[in-house]
């Protein structure tokens, strides 16, 4: 019987277990009468949640090879199933954005949500535990319980607070999802009957036949390109983000596709070297069709959220382009273009958030000259326009820009291809940007919209804060990613053919 491993306190189960106990508790204790105090200790769970994160950074040491804050206790003793969490570079930004996303969230509904306060609350504040749990799980079957269980909350966020088709876009998110994690199931239990063990690092150890390879890269494909997602298995998220509430957009495009991209990170690229490098041509195309076909599709939206929607699948192309070019600067770009575009896509999901809650349109159309009646508000909604196209010194540019250069050291052409977004980006941004915020006031709704208040300027302050941050200074994410990229890549490199 394995006893309990910990050198420090358990600060990544008080990460993901916190969030979960209050959001829990508000559950328990929230009815829609005492609303004010529901929020209030909503907020206060989202703000102890995210400040359990930051020992993870403090005390985070960049030189270190292997897993770091490892936390192992039997589970299911006769299966060999431990409950065992533990990150490293690759993994170490995405708890403290997930629950600093959380943070953004909960005071987003602050005015907007009037009904069910308290299961709308407890819903993100569960959701973000379980977020975080997918992150830090190194045992193959408590990432898919953290993996799968992430499905409940979100798809009672869109088929409850959703918009007029929300029903059918929480079935069609939760089918496609789930449908894709049936194989990545089959692959899991297929590794255990051959290795003993649902050990994630023991897997990576694991010789295995190039036949068994694929076949793992194609089921693991099947749950992570869905989640991303990748082409063409894309189309099921315009239609969630467009019926989603304003968090549950927010949430989905900072964090939940990151799950996908994270997922090749942790299983596909180092339990199957082989048939990574032997289908990688395949993922690139795929991810090439992304940046390019998808950000013409964004072109042609005339629904703000659609549009952004669509940006998001652009840029997640950007991500498994990265990691398939085994290239160490485009891999750190792929896993920094994760981090910058959870705050953007959040940043503007939450703007178009605002614009909604007063004039009830994503219609570009229904817009116009809306700097004249919300100055504020257009100075950062331009501001994250011009980072979702990439402009230099945003966190936009950043990830984006080493992409593009480990893919032309890897072939030109893929580069240049690459770099096409930049291009595409910057039209579909500006062409929003422009037809929404500037002119003259189009028409009587317009002209009737209030600036942003306090709590609405907080939350986009604190998010253009992060996102020129990063873009200025992008040295903290990449400095504490760099080990664990080069381990991957050298690990990688080597076959795993018995």
């Amino acid at each position: 019987m394995m006893q309990s491993i910990s050198t420090l306190p358990p600060y990544l189960s008080l990460a993901i277990w916190v969030p979960v106990l209050f959001g829990l508790l508000v559950l328990v204790l929230g009815r829609d009468s005492n609303a004010g105090l529901v929020r209030v200790g909503s907020l206060v769970g989202a703000v102890v949640s995210f400040l359990t994160t930051i020992p993870l950074i403090t005390n985070f040491d960049n030189a270190a090879h292997g897993m770091q804050f490892v936390e192992k206790t039997p589970w299911i003793g006769r299966f060999n199933i431990l409950y065992s969490l533990g990150i490293d570079g690759l993994s170490l930004w995405f708890i403290p954005l997930t629950a600093f996303i959380t943070i953004i969230v909960v005071i987003s509904a602050w005015q907007v949500i009037q009904k069910r306060v308290a299961q709308y609350m407890g819903a993100f504040l569960v959701l973000s535990g379980l977020m975080i749990g997918v992150f830090a799980a190194m045992d193959g079957l408590l990432f898919y319980f953290f993996f799968e269980a992430t499905l409940i909350p979100m798809f009672i966020i869109i088929g409850v607070w959703g918009g007029e088709n929300r029903v059918y876009a929480s079935f069609k998110f939760f089918l496609y999802t789930f449908f894709g994690s049936l194989l990545t199931l089959v692959a899991l239990v297929y590794l255990y009957n051959v290795s003993g063990t649902f050990d994630i690092l023991a897997w990576h150890a694991f010789k295995l036949t190039m036949k068994e390879q694929i076949f793992i890269f194609l089921a693991f494909l099947m749950a992570f390109a869905v989640k991303v997602p990748m082409f063409p298995v894309h189309t099921w998220l315009p239609d969630v983000h467009v019926e989603a509430p304003t968090g549950g957009s927010a949430v989905l495009a900072a964090i939940m596709l990151k799950l996908g991209a994270y997922g090749f990170l942790r299983f596909s690229l180092p339990i199957t070297p082989d048939a990574a490098h032997y289908l990688a041509n395949f993922i690139i195309a795929l991810s090439l069709i992304a940046v390019i076909y998808i950000g013409l599709v964004a072109l042609v939206q005339k629904d703000m959220k659609k549009l952004v929607a669509y940006s998001s699948i652009a840029h997640m192309g950007f991500v498994t382009l990265g990691f398939f070019v085994f290239n160490e600067m485009a891999v750190q770009g792929g896993i920094v273009q994760m981090i910058s575009h959870g705050f953007i896509s959040a940043a503007m999901f939450l703007c178009i958030g605002v614009l909604y809650d007063q004039a009830h349109s994503r219609q570009i159309a229904d817009y116009g000259g809306v700097v004249n009646r919300m100055p504020k508000f257009a100075a950062l909604f331009i501001f994250f326009s011009m980072a979702n196209c990439g402009l230099p010194a945003t966190s936009g540019f950043v990830g984006e820009f080493m992409v593009i250069l480990g893919a032309v050291q890897f072939n030109f052409w893929i580069g240049m291809l690459a770099a096409t977004a930049l291009i595409f980006g910057a039209a579909y941004s500006l062409w929003m940007a422009k037809r929404v915020i500037f002119g003259k006031v189009a028409n009587h709704h317009v002209a009737e919209l209030k600036d942003i208040n306090a709590r609405e300027f907080l939350m986009l302050g604190v998010l253009a804060l992060a996102v020129l941050a990063m873009g200025l200074y992008p040295a903290p994410f990449t400095d504490t990613m760099q080990t664990s990229v080069a381990d991957l890549l050298a690990h990688v490199a080597q076959t795993k053919l018995p």
